[in-house]
């Protein structure tokens, strides 16, 4: 697969967006045999399509209940795609090159630098390998901590693959669950109540989501905050809050009917699984217009770069902020824990923004008119599909077919990135430095 990849590419980011799609495309294939499904029949191309570029793509939309539709086959294949998906189509490719004992070269060290967004290619193989043993390791402990709930209600076999299953799903952000034999699309609604399940869970996706980098700082530098990078400070402090005050909105005023255990533990769910996990304990379609705007919001930021989680980054917004802080302050550049922003970071995070803006909202206006569909449903679930979360007001099995391919392509641009996907698309174009004249445009 490594030299599949980077065969007649020479673009790091070409050869990332080629990789996510041979494997979305082979996941499709494969789901599309009658073995993949309970009944023994064959999955629509579009339908198969669909379901392995969610799971490529670590986003957890669905058009058939992954308990009820698919075979044991079906979800080992789903789950091997959110394996390959969450950490990057890359780095597992990487991975088996280095345990193969390949030579790696200097344009493969560059593309797993780009994939993994590592400051530099100095001991990208190391990081590869730290990446691959913590990512299992924090998955197996995962599905151990799940085992003996999943055990009392499921027996042996069955409830080792459930908790498995969802540790995976978990940790790589995807929001794929097995619970549709409760109820279809049902999700962890049954265990809103279960303190280690949701513990657990959101646990999970916060490792996740908070980027490859972030744990080499936390494994090497520990509890000298001051000593990490600026970029895995800002990661930490912009989840925390993003954490901390959308739980207290949840809290008061959208759960305030359930008991205070309960009540917390919905508030703090719902709070974390919009970025960018997919999971839900609380009926999403019983929230309020301001709930769910507000998960819309959260789907849209996402997780931090280099993880598991898609959206625009938790980084993205810190720059934004810093950015508009900085003209109130009439100040030259942003700054972040004392180290300057630069103009190139802050025109990056501004064009991000500008494309999930026009995507998310397009995407939206055209589902909805297509479809008959109020606009806030419609634009929750392409904020939904943009962000990679997989949170869904139930329209999404009922859509059209070319609803579901905007659905599919909102899906790969969120988990391959908008930055990756122009770098490609102008790898070959020469940049100019000629100097032009300058002249004052007054914005705002």
């Amino acid at each position: 697969m490594w030299q599949l990849l980077h065969k007649n590419n020479k673009s790091p980011f070409r050869i990332i967006i080629v990789g996510f799609l041979l494997v979305i495309l082979a996941g499709s294939f494969l789901l599309m045999l009658p073995i993949a499904t309970k009944d023994r029949i064959v999955t629509p191309f579009l339908d198969a399509l669909f379901t392995s570029t969610s799971a490529v793509c670590v986003t957890g939309l669905i058009i058939y209940d992954t308990a009820t539709y698919w075979s044991g086959f079906g979800q080992l294949v789903i789950i091997l795609l959110i394996q390959i998906g969450g950490l990057g189509v890359v780095t597992v490719a990487g991975a088996f090159a280095i345990l193969s004992g390949r030579r790696i070269g200097l344009m493969q060290r560059s593309t797993m630098q780009e994939a993994i967004a590592a400051p530099n290619v100095g001991g990208i193989v190391r990081l590869i390998g730290f990446i691959l043993k913590t990512a299992l390791a924090v998955e197996m402990l995962g599905a151990i901590l799940l085992f003996p709930g999943f055990y009392k209600e499921f027996g042996l076999i069955k409830g080792a693959w459930y908790a498995l299953f969802h540790s995976i799903s978990a940790f790589c952000n995807a929001g794929f669950d097995l619970m549709g034999i409760k109820a279809p699309f049902s999700s962890l609604t049954d265990y809103s109540a279960d303190p280690v399940v949701s513990i657990v869970i959101a646990l999970l996706i916060v490792v996740g989501g908070i980027g490859f980098l972030t744990w080499e700082d936390i494994r090497t530098n520990r509890q000298h905050f001051h000593r990490y990078r600026m970029q895995s400070k800002v990661i930490l402090s912009v989840t925390g809050a993003l954490i901390f005050i959308p739980t207290v909105y949840f809290f008061f005023f959208e759960f305030a009917q359930f008991p205070i255990g309960e009540r917390l533990l919905l508030s703090v769910f719902q709070a974390i699984t919009p970025r960018t996990a997919g999971f839900n304990t609380a009926d999403l379609t019983a929230l309020s217009e301001t709930g769910q705007s507000v998960i819309t919001i959260l789907m849209l930021i996402g997780g931090s770069p280099g993880s598991t989680a898609g959206g625009m980054k938790t980084t993205t917004l810190a720059v934004l902020l810093a950015s508009a802080l900085a003209v109130f302050r009439r100040r030259e550049n942003p700054h972040f824990f004392n180290r300057r922003v630069s103009s190139e970071t802050v025109s990056q995070a501004a064009t991000i923004l500008m494309m999930y803006l026009v995507l998310f909202l397009t995407g939206g206006l055209i589902i909805s008119r297509m479809e008959d569909l109020p606009i806030l449903t419609c634009l929750f679930e392409t904020a939904s599909a943009i962000g990679t979360v997989g949170l869904s007001l139930g329209i999404t099995p009922e859509l059209h077919g070319i609803s579901h391919l905007i659905l599919i392509c909102l899906m790969f641009f969120g988990r391959v990135g908008g930055l990756t996907l122009i770098f490609a698309a102008l790898s070959n174009v020469q940049t100019t430095s000629a100097r032009l004249p300058q002249e004052r445009i007054t914005v705002g």
